[in-house]
């Protein structure tokens, strides 16, 4: 676990009360605008954390007597102190839900950056683990589970419901010979750079679609718009994929590079080949 202490931020420690136990842990995300910048920038995560302890702490209606949160995670992996183990929630709604679980934040949003990546799972992963080690039970539930909200967001809470697994499952990749299905990466910008075609034109190339599956399953196309053929749909789509992997402005154009295509092969089984 990459953690960043109370003590590395110049924070005393924490005010919360005591809760040696609790049932478990339940995910967060901030909501709101978050900075793609970010991405590039874990100093950014930094400093959003603190800003964030700040306004907790500035919020007489709350009454916060710390950051609301245990850890917080970002998206380069690494675990951020706040309350730490032992010691109460104050995220959860309520006093009876801050009883029952402890809280990990994932600095994403409901705006900008809204996708987690790897290393953010693996941060909150971590950090749900280091709070078992320390009095958490086994129950690892969404905000949304209990209060009435949007938290974690969409991503996150997806993940959580699949048991909030660590990424990159073994095998990582299937053995050669094992049947994945390869795309080519210079037939696949040759579709793009020639659809859409008029209607009834046949398939350009069929690793398009395997494209727009992982396009789909990532929630960035609708189901019914991945056809088989590149087009302008399917482009925009692209475009936002190329966005969420960090590219921005004529890198993120919606046409495939070998970079964001290996990626999304890699998180939706498929093999490139340029």
């Amino acid at each position: 676990m990459h953690l960043i202490t109370r003590k590395q931020f110049g924070w005393p420690a924490s005010a919360a009360p005591s809760q040696p136990t609790a049932k478990g842990v339940k995910v967060h995300y901030t909501g709101g605008t978050v900075s793609t910048a970010l991405l590039k920038d874990h100093s950014r995560c930094i400093a959003l954390w603190r800003d964030i302890r700040e306004a907790h702490l500035a919020n007489v209606a709350e009454n916060y007597s710390d950051v609301a949160y245990n850890y917080a995670a970002c998206v380069h992996g690494y675990v951020l102190e706040g309350r730490g183990v032992g010691r109460r929630t104050g995220a959860n709604g309520n006093q009876t839900l801050n009883k029952a679980h402890y809280a990990v934040l994932g600095l994403i949003g409901s705006e900008g950056l809204t996708q987690p990546t790897d290393e953010l799972f693996h941060a909150i992963r971590d950090a749900i683990e280091h709070l078992q080690e320390h009095g958490a039970g086994k129950e690892t539930k969404g905000h949304k589970d209990g209060y009435a909200t949007s938290c974690p967001g969409g991503p996150l809470y997806a993940w959580v419901q699949q048991g909030a697994p660590r990424p990159g499952g073994k095998p990582a990749a299937p053995a050669p010979g094992s049947g994945q299905q390869v795309v080519d990466l210079s037939q696949l910008i040759t579709a793009a750079r020639a659809d859409p075609p008029k209607k009834g034109t046949p398939v350009s190339y069929s690793g398009v679609k395997v494209v727009e599956d992982a396009l789909v399953k990532e929630g960035l196309l609708a189901r019914s718009l991945a056809d088989g053929h590149f087009g302008t749909a399917t482009q925009a789509a692209y475009g936002l994929w190329q966005m969420r992997c960090g590219w921005r402005g004529d890198d993120a154009d919606g046409i495939p590079g070998i970079a964001s295509l290996t990626k999304l092969g890699k998180r939706r089984g498929f093999d490139v080949k340029e």
